[in-house]
């Protein structure tokens, strides 16, 4: 349908303020598309737009029963699209997004979507780093080794820690709960659980405090 016809039906945008400069992979003659070519423009389902209007995410314009998409909804969904992308959760992008709303220019709009990107490579490469544990464990089940003996001290001193386990084992030794190690560490509670249980296993010890103590006895960390 031409321009004007979209704005003689009274389609119109809503504001959304000051947005990142993202790519926006639309570029036609037409400043508004329908919902069926939204959702081929990035890829996505009917469903998937319904859900972030849900969500409170994305709006559109109506002309009549059909949603209609304008320019700055485009670029509205180019932001939640990339966060999704990189598997950001729903409740960060709705907090990013209300934030973003909120913006008074576009420097404050950068530095916001920025440290979202930097919040989420730091939860990404936790999970790596369990992850990598994960992996590693299979190899030990699947060649038929574990770092489980009855010499404490060598157990422990085959127990190779990643920087991440490193800070996280200085911080059990120092007796923080995992809690407070989560906020230390800029990751949630079941991520710092997940890497105590993990830092747990490769000293082939029951507990927190067992593993403690065989870093300690093998040199791993200082006794204080």
């Amino acid at each position: 349908m031409p321009q004007d016809s979209w704005k003689q039906a009274g389609a119109k945008d809503d504001p959304v303020g000051f947005l990142p400069q993202l790519p926006v992979p639309y570029h036609g003659p037409d400043d508004r598309l329908a919902i069926a070519e939204m959702a081929e423009v990035f890829g996505v389902t009917h469903r998937t737009l319904h859900f972030y209007e849900e969500k409170g995410l994305l709006t559109a314009a109506r002309m009549g029963p059909m949603r209609v998409y304008g320019e700055d909804h485009i670029r509205r969904m180019a932001v939640i699209n990339a966060c999704r992308e990189i598997d950001m959760p729903i409740a960060a992008i709705q907090e990013l997004m209300a934030a973003l709303d909120r913006a008074e220019n576009q420097e404050q709009a950068d530095e916001m979507f920025d440290a979202a990107l930097q919040a989420r490579r730091r939860e990404l490469a936790a999970q790596q780093s369990i992850l990598r544990r994960q992996m590693q464990k299979i190899a030990e089940l699947l060649e038929g080794r574990s770092v489980e003996g009855d010499d404490v001290a060598t157990a422990a001193e085959h127990a190779h820690l990643s920087p991440i386990e490193s800070d996280c084992l200085g911080f059990m030794a120092e007796g923080y709960p995992a809690s407070r190690i989560a906020r230390l560490m800029d990751m949630d509670l079941t991520a710092a659980l997940t890497l105590e249980s993990g830092i747990i296993r490769k000293f082939g010890a029951h507990n927190r405090f067992q593993a403690v103590a065989k870093a300690v006895l093998a040199g791993v960390i200082a006794s204080e």
